[in-house]
């Protein structure tokens, strides 16, 4: 109950900023005794801050505490299909570091170097104080990698040794501090959920446009991943494909298909991979492809609803900011051609975090485990 009672506070503080022992009292119902108490050893524990006191008209000014951003320390990792990332962040989320890695295809022995020299550059530009809080790794990364690595060209031995490695104990090897895993793309919604710009949401389905199309399911303000961690594996989601034959959500409304597009016409399409934040003039086939992906995410949203009353859809991924825009726009309207009759659809809206969702989902998830009520179900050490 006591470590309920401050993963609480904590949550509360995150998601309300500085709070005074009267606020937390009221929003959870403890005693003025019991939140005094948690919140002098959280203080302690250097957890929290004292901020100015607030001096009101009459009694005693109260005094605001806020999370203390060198609180506790977490270190993210993405391992995708085209890339890898390696972060860092404090107690608030900022970013402290972050280190990137492209490949054409990702090899386990490589990616393991990549995560040991990064943590290493990482750990000694902390104090030895900051070191000594850092409270875990998370990795993020697809499940049963080795089926799709194929697709990005990797030859056989790379996807034997992807399966027969135990890539936690491996990440495990290096460190002290607990490691925990989560599929990417339920990570970047885990993103969404712990540092994005929500508001009052607390159903949504989130889907995240990277190589492939994937996503994550959010049910009472928590993080809901099923009891094999599978839930909203949503770029599976049977949609209308070519001539009207069923196919995925993931070959029509992820990015590889657009770069498959782009090299059957001759054009370099290095830069999805290279520059996410401005991927330059791309012509017709940009234009083909958001229209295709626009309408498979319309008609995987409405199947959405049709199971959960979701209030909200959120669309992200690793693509500049004025192509999610207009990606969001055309899905909006694609809905308004599909009979919705009977359903309730939710506002769909753009993401918050953005292209590094997945890296910092993954760092997210030794916050959420150990500091935030509602701990996602993890693989952990």
């Amino acid at each position: 109950m006591r470590d309920h009672n401050e993963r609480l506070v904590l949550s509360l503080v995150r998601q309300s900023g500085a709070l005074a022992k009267s606020d937390i009292a009221r929003m959870t119902g403890l005693s003025a005794q019991t939140v005094s108490v948690i919140m002098r050893e959280l203080e302690e524990e250097g957890l929290l801050l004292r901020q100015e006191p607030v001096r009101g008209k009459i009694g005693q000014p109260s005094i605001p505490m806020a999370l203390n951003p060198e609180g506790a320390f977490f270190i993210g990792l993405k391992i995708g299909r085209r890339s890898a990332e390696l972060v860092l962040i404090d107690f608030l989320g900022n970013t402290r570091m972050m280190l990137h890695n492209s490949y054409r295809y990702p090899a386990p022995r490589e990616t393991i170097e990549f995560v040991r020299s990064g943590i290493a550059r990482m750990r000694a530009s902390l104090t030895r104080e900051q070191d000594q809080r850092i409270a875990g790794l998370g990795a993020a990364m697809p499940f049963e990698l080795w089926n799709w690595a194929d697709a990005a060209g990797a030859p056989d031995q790379i996807l034997v040794e992807w399966r027969s490695r135990d890539i936690r104990a491996d990440l495990q090897s290096l460190v002290s501090f607990p490691v925990y895993m989560q599929n990417d793309a339920t990570s970047a919604c885990g993103a969404e959920l712990v540092f994005g710009d929500i508001g009052n949401l607390r159903d949504f389905v989130y889907f995240y446009i990277g190589a492939f199309a994937g996503g994550g399911v959010v049910l009472n303000g928590r993080l809901y991943s099923g009891p094999t961690g599978n839930a909203g594996a949503l770029g599976s989601m049977p949609v209308p494909g070519p001539g009207g034959k069923p196919t995925q959500l993931i070959d029509i409304a992820s990015i590889a298909a657009l770069e498959k597009t782009l090299n059957a016409r001759g054009v370099d399409a290095s830069q999805l991979w290279t520059s996410p934040k401005e991927w330059g003039e791309l012509g017709p086939e940009l234009d083909d492809w958001i229209a295709a992906a626009a309408g498979a995410l319309a008609y995987a949203i409405v199947a959405s609803a049709s199971v959960i009353d979701f209030e909200s859809a959120i669309i992200d991924g690793w693509m500049p900011a004025s192509i999610r825009a207009r990606l969001v726009g055309a899905v909006q309207a694609a809905i308004g051609g599909i009979d919705v009759e009977g359903l309730r659809i939710p506002t769909v809206r753009e993401g918050t975090v953005g292209i590094h969702a997945r890296a910092l989902g993954g760092a997210s998830l030794p916050l959420s485990e150990r500091f935030l009520v509602g701990a996602t179900p993890l693989s952990r050490g």
